[in-house]
């Protein structure tokens, strides 16, 4: 009698384990998947006849508040409409306006250039902000590794327009107001611990094609890697970071973050860097750090 009933707990505790799986299991689908009003293929600029893109993705109850999310890993990036919009998901049910801008990859366009890109994809977000219901004075920038690298390069680049420009685009600032990151590179000329480090000096070992054949050459190289370094641009102008890290990331280091918070500090500059132990190059929990990125841009651009 004592086995029966101990056999009817087991399986009724295991059935209410089932139902509260499923039941959390269904919510975290929910949440992951908002329902927004997608433009993909919005055409922002042009790079050796190959159009550079973005997809607009808009909340049921948009706020104002525009992020820039920039699609690149490896300073790679996706095409079209090829954005998994459950990655912006804590971004969208807060009800900012996510620009998932995409640029040509490397090698076929070189880091330089893919800055450059999205410099005037910043200007472009900026001039038609309007059109999708965002303030052009509220823009954020996101992404991780390449994009966090890239997010870094609009923050401490940021510039006026040019009031003279016959392109309309040209005249926008590149600026923006804030910024929220996973494992940057931050000094491409000092890769310290990185197991990309060739050790004398020169590009990542895995992405020298990625900045040019001058690249090759270790005094061009000096002047390529220092222009691409967030970390050698850092001024008092530059908006608020934060930073998400793991300490066992060996092929960007914490060490990169760090220094450039470090760097940041002595201007006078916010750069938050919050670790998470153990976690090498991503964790599996990302996405849910994405709602502290929301929190940060609920603060930054009020």
């Amino acid at each position: 009698m004592n086995w029966k009933r101990l056999l009817k707990r087991s399986l009724v505790f295991t059935g209410v384990l089932v139902v509260v799986a499923g039941v959390l299991f269904g919510a975290g689908w929910w949440y992951l998947h908002p329902r927004v009003e997608r433009i993909n293929g919005v055409v922002y600029g042009e790079r050796r006849g190959q159009s550079l893109t973005l997809d607009v993705l808009r909340a049921p109850s948009p706020n104002g508040r525009g992020v820039i999310l920039l699609v690149s890993g490896s300073w790679r990036s996706k095409r079209p409409g090829e954005f998994d919009e459950w990655i912006a998901a804590p971004l969208l049910r807060r009800g900012y306006t996510v620009f998932a801008t995409c640029h040509i990859s490397q090698p076929q366009a070189t880091v330089p250039e893919i800055v450059a890109d999205l410099t005037r994809a910043v200007r472009f977000i900026r001039h038609t902000a309007g059109r999708y219901g965002v303030d052009p004075s509220r823009l954020g920038v996101a992404g991780g590794s390449s994009g966090g690298h890239l997010s870094l390069m609009l923050a401490t680049k940021g510039a006026p327009g040019r009031p003279e420009a016959t392109d309309p685009v040209e005249r926008e600032s590149s600026a923006v107001e804030a910024v929220a990151i996973f494992f940057p590179i931050t000094d491409l000329l000092n890769l310290g611990k990185s197991t990309e480090n060739p050790g004398d000096g020169g590009p990542p070992k895995s992405y020298v094609k990625a900045f040019g054949p001058e690249a090759r050459e270790m005094a061009r190289w000096k002047v390529i890697g220092r222009e691409v370094s967030p970390i050698y641009h850092v001024s008092p102008a530059m908006p608020p970071v934060l930073i998400h890290h793991g300490d066992a990331d060996t092929l960007t280091p914490l060490e990169q973050s760090e220094w450039f918070r470090d760097a940041a500090r002595k201007v006078g500059r916010e750069v938050v860097v919050r670790v998470h132990s153990g976690a090498k190059h991503g964790w599996a929990t990302m996405p849910w750090d994405v709602y502290q990125f929301a929190d940060w841009f609920d603060g930054h651009l009020r």
